[in-house]
């Protein structure tokens, strides 16, 4: 009997992909066959300015995508926050299952200097015949009747996060033309403030809560693995931010006069900030890594991912890796302390022969599930004490100055979380086995990513677990200048997303 139940077991998992396999080329040759109304769609959404400051571009952003949902049969709606509205949307399929899918996007995007873009507005998104570091030139989009999978959209939120989005829109429009309907209820949550730490995501949960539960969130955000092969991650590291200004005299002093005297604040902020490293990049801060084990499947599945640490090291411009971890999937299982700026006087044509007044370091901390932001905050804390620095929270007044010789202004974000699921989790189960049917091998699996989706107290008050189903290029230059998005990989993705919609 044991026989036939494993012959029959193997019948229907061919019988599935077989009929992925099926649906797969349906919804490919929808798109292949939509290629330019999916763009022009795209590229409608990425003309709204999206930068979460820019409070009237940004509610134009929200109340476009709230209609494009609603010409799809969602009911849509603006909540509104103390800051940006959320756009939520809902799709109740006629055989769905009681199931519930909550899908998470941001709809804002990061700010921009215009300067270093090479097209003149980065709101008026462009096309090119390839990727601009290998010589992409732009093309005239409306004199084509094909698009080529090589070709790239260029302009602010792309790939980072409106391309998911329409992606999205997409999928159910293709799935409608396939005759089919997802298989569980469809939810969507579009934040309009990621970019901005999300201040308003979690305050929104006791407004809007039954609008928000769900069995499962999925967060299509972030770049596919390197290979280019269908991915899903497990968790998010979380961020704390922190500024530390040193103080050295009143006012910038002439460095002949009183050099070797007055104490400089670059020198200073360079060696506490050097005191929290060694050498091999390892944080040297008492407890940073506490509570953190890595244990044999977590092993294998980092083990298993397929990166090509000397291809990548080539293609990122380093030769020497910092020594935190084996791996790069290894390291990023441990919260990081980086300096992302650093500000003291003048320097090239406009440096001057001073002793600076004061001297800056913008530092942040990726966390991950072991590591809280409140308690990894009060070891930074303890450790610039035991340098030998008073801690305030403004700039110093004399009484301070007199009475204190090292002083360090410390301000710090409010902090999110880390999140993860469990590798065995059964919803994370069946999502890996129906993008897996749809194409026919496994996706990368990757415990944690680097990035941070401020959503981890989103699933610890509403009870779900949550995915992260990344699906653009990974050289999309996410934060930077000349962000861009591969049409291959967003063609690719309307597939994936279709996988997701169907999985139950």
């Amino acid at each position: 009997m044991r026989g036939v139940h494993l012959i029959l077991l193997a019948g229907l998992l061919g019988a599935a992909t077989s009929y992925s396999q099926e649906l797969r080329h349906r919804l490919e040759s929808y798109v292949e066959q939509n290629q330019r109304d999916i763009v022009t769609e795209l590229r409608q959404a990425l003309s709204i300015p999206d930068v979460a400051s820019d409070e009237e571009n940004i509610r134009k952003k929200a109340a476009f995508l709230q209609e494009r949902f609603r010409a799809r049969g969602f009911d849509a709606e603006l909540l509104e926050t103390d800051g940006n509205p959320l756009v939520w949307a809902e799709l109740r399929a006629s055989g769905a299952t009681e199931r519930t899918l909550l899908l998470y996007c941001h709809y804002d995007g990061q700010p921009v200097d215009p300067t270093r873009w090479e097209q003149p507005d980065p709101f008026v998104p462009v096309l090119r015949d390839g990727k601009l570091e290998d010589g992409g030139s732009i093309i005239d989009f409306d004199a084509r009747t094909e698009l080529d999978d090589d070709w790239r959209i260029y302009g602010r939120s792309s790939s980072d996060d409106t391309g998911p989005i329409i992606a999205l829109l997409a999928a159910v429009d293709a799935l409608k033309a396939a005759g089919i309907e997802p298989s569980a209820k469809v939810r969507v949550i579009l934040d309009g403030e990621e970019e901005a730490g999300s201040p308003n995501l979690a305050p929104a949960i006791g407004r809007f809560r039954d609008k928000l539960e769900a069995d499962l969130m999925l967060v299509l955000d972030g770049p596919l693995h390197q290979s280019g092969k269908p991915t899903v991650v497990y968790g998010a590291r979380g961020i704390l931010t922190l500024e530390l200004t040193v103080y050295g005299p009143r006012v910038p002093l002439h460095s002949g006069h009183y050099g070797n005297w007055a104490p400089n604040p670059a020198m200073r902020l360079a060696r506490l900030l050097a005191s929290m490293k060694d050498d091999g990049g390892r944080v040297l801060i008492e407890g940073f890594y506490e509570g953190i084990e890595i244990g044999p499947d977590e092993r294998t599945v980092l083990d298993s991912v397929p990166d090509d640490l000397e291809e990548l090291k080539r293609f990122l411009g380093f030769s020497e890796a910092e020594e935190v971890g084996d791996t790069l999937q290894e390291a990023i299982q441990y919260p990081s302390l980086n300096v992302r700026g650093l500000l003291s006087a003048w320097v090239g044509s406009e440096a001057r022969t001073i002793v600076p007044d004061q001297a800056i370091a913008a530092v942040d901390v990726r966390l991950v599930k072991e590591t809280d932001a409140d308690a990894m905050y009060e070891k930074i804390r303890r450790h610039i004490e035991a340098q030998g620095y008073h801690i305030v929270a403004e700039d110093p007044d004399d009484a301070t100055r007199a009475a204190r010789g090292r002083i360090v202004r410390v301000r710090r974000s409010a902090g999110s979380n880390a999140y993860r699921t469990e590798l065995d989790n059964p919803e994370a189960v069946r999502m890996v086995e129906a993008i897996t049917e749809m194409w026919g091998e496994p996706p990368v699996r990757k415990r944690t990513s680097g990035g941070t989706v401020p959503i981890a107290q989103f699933i610890n008050e509403l009870g779900f677990p949550a995915l992260n189903v990344p699906t653009v290029n990974f050289d999309n230059n996410q934060h930077s200048p000349n962000e861009n998005l591969r049409l291959g990989h967003f063609f690719d993705s309307i597939v994936t997303i279709a996988a997701i919609l169907t999985a139950y």
